[in-house]
This record gives structure tokens, C-alpha cells and sequence, in this order.
């Protein structure tokens, strides 16, 4: 399976599946704890039905360290790079095995961890585009049955991305361009149902990310994004920053920004808002 995008449609998958090496795959299907303790998690999902062969990996456990003291790291720091190796390992992940990762459609936490595999310097990573969504309407089965156990030698080597802590991401948004991908209703600070304070950093621009899928769920095309991020700013910039609420959907926008230098800022909005020497703007004007 050559990995010429970082992303792969339903019959590109069931062919590679076909290949040797077949890809590992990852489901990382995630639920944001709202509703209580009878909330559905991703692994309950997953349990539900998963494409066959697959492997459940956790978002908060797997692909995140521990939130730490207020104003440090966010919500979802990114992972120990051992920690990481480890649940990659148990799920088969192996250095020149292609690794394919899907949730339940739109790929806001299959890019995460597309982006951290990428991050940790995993070459031949890709998302299925529509996620399990676009796997059953394709007509293609799903199993309840794990599947067997397997063990990779993947061993990451962090840093093989950019990222941005806040002082970059400031002086970014001040003589670049800082994207914020959460919604728009959240940027404005109209609300904010989970950080501190409500708002953006000063000079960030607004790009929600589920403005790069189609209503199926699939990314648009290439062209419709590059014109999407061509309006936003982005062409001719060294590089373009990216945040959301604690680095997950930001990697969603990553994603899409494919073929542009692109730095995450891990931390993202609740690393910023828990920081009271960090200012905030709100409205819809830049800055």
C-alpha cells in the first residue's frame, strides 16, 4: 500500500487488506465525556462492531499523557513516547508495516492519531476517509470478535513534526497565521462548555474544522480545501499554525492543510485559557 495521501477510500482499503503486508488497523473512536457515567465511550463502540482485524486504541489513555496543573499542557498532553510505543506495539504496529486509522466518520480522532504516529516518525500512516460510516454504506462487513493478539516494534522516535508551545503560538498569530479549528460559537466566545474562559488567542483566524468534510462525512477535495485555506491565508506563509480545544480536532485541520507546512500547538485552547497571564479576544474579527 503506498502512501501517497493521508487518506484512503473503502475499496483502496479492501485491496490493500488483500496485499502483503497488510495494514494494521486502528479504530479510534472517540466519545467526549459530557453526559455522566452512562455515556458510551469509543470502546463500547467499538465492542458494538469494528472492522475486522482491528484494534481498539484510547485517546485519552493511548494517545494523550495525563492533564497536569492548570494552564500546562491541556487537556490531552501529548503522550509519553514510551507509553505511546507500547499501545502501538500491542495493537501490531511495526516500522515498514502500513498502519490505516479510522473512527466513526468525520476523522477528527483518527487524525490525532495519524498525526502523532506521523509525529513519532511512522512513515506510512493514512486515515480511511468517512470512517466506519463510509465502511458500511460501502456494504462492507463489521465484527464484535477481537482480533488476534500481535505484537509490532514500532519505537517512536518523537518530534518529527513541528509543534507550538504559547509563546509560539502567540508570536504566530501575531505576524503569521494560528487557526483556530474549534466552532465558531466558541472562537466568538458566545460559549465555551469545557475550558475556563471563553474565547481565542488574539490574532488567530477562525477555520472550524468540519468545514473540511462534506456533508457524507469524507474530506472535500483537495481543490475545494486548498481554495478553503487559500481564503484563510494560507499561501505564502512559512508556516500555519494550528489549535483547537486540546490538540485533537487541530490535527483534523492538519490533515487537510496537506501539501502546507503545518505546526500544531499541542496545549491548544485549554492550555491558554487556564494560563490568566494569557489575554483573550472574542468576536469575529481577527485579533
Amino acid at each position: 500500500m503506498e502512501n501517497t495521501s493521508p487518506l484512503i477510500g473503502v475499496a483502496e482499503l479492501v485491496e490493500a487488506l488483500a496485499g502483503d503486508p497488510a495494514p494494521v488497523l486502528l479504530d479510534i473512536r472517540y466519545v467526549l465525556p459530557a453526559a455522566g457515567p452512562s455515556t458510551e465511550t469509543g470502546a463500547d463502540q467499538y465492542a458494538a462492531g469494528h472492522l475486522p482485524g482491528a484494534h481498539f486504541v484510547d485517546l485519552d489513555r493511548d494517545l494523550a499523557a495525563p492533564p497536569g496543573a492548570p494552564g500546562d499542557g491541556g487537556r490531552h498532553p501529548l503522550p509519553d513516547p514510551e507509553l505511546l510505543g507500547a499501545a502501538l506495539r500491542r495493537a501490531g504496529v511495526s516500522a515498514d508495516r502500513p498502519v490505516v486509522v479510522y473512527d466513526g466518520g468525520p476523522a477528527t480522532s483518527a487524525a490525532r492519531a495519524w498525526w502523532l504516529l506521523r509525529w513519532a516518525g511512522h512513515r506510512q500512516v493514512r486515515v480511511l476517509d468517512g470512517g466506519l460510516a463510509a465502511w458500511r454504506a460501502a456494504g462492507q462487513s463489521v465484527t464484535a470478535e477481537p482480533p488476534a493478539a500481535e505484537e509490532g516494534d514500532f519505537k517512536p522516535v518523537p518530534g518529527q513534526l513541528p509543534t507550538l508551545d504559547k509563546a509560539a503560538a502567540a508570536e504566530l498569530a501575531r505576524t503569521g497565521l494560528l487557526l483556530d479549528s474549534r466552532a465558531g460559537e466558541r472562537y466568538r466566545g458566545e460559549v465555551e462548555p469545557l475550558d475556563p474562559r471563553a474565547g481565542h488567542i488574539p490574532g488567530a483566524v477562525s477555520a472550524p474544522t468540519f468545514e473540511n468534510n462534506a456533508p457524507d462525512g469524507r474530506f472535500r477535495p483537495v481543490a475545494e480545501l486548498a481554495e478553503r485555506f487559500r481564503a484563510l491565508g494560507a499561501d505564502g506563509v512559512p508556516v500555519v499554525g494550528v489549535y483547537c480545544g486540546s490538540g485533537v480536532t487541530a490535527a483534523h485541520n492538519a490533515l487537510a492543510l496537506a501539501g502546507y507546512p503545518v505546526a500544531l500547538y499541542p496545549g491548544s485552547w485549554s492550555e491558554w485559557s487556564s494560563d490568566p497571564e494569557r489575554p483573550v479576544a472574542t468576536g469575529p474579527e481577527r485579533g
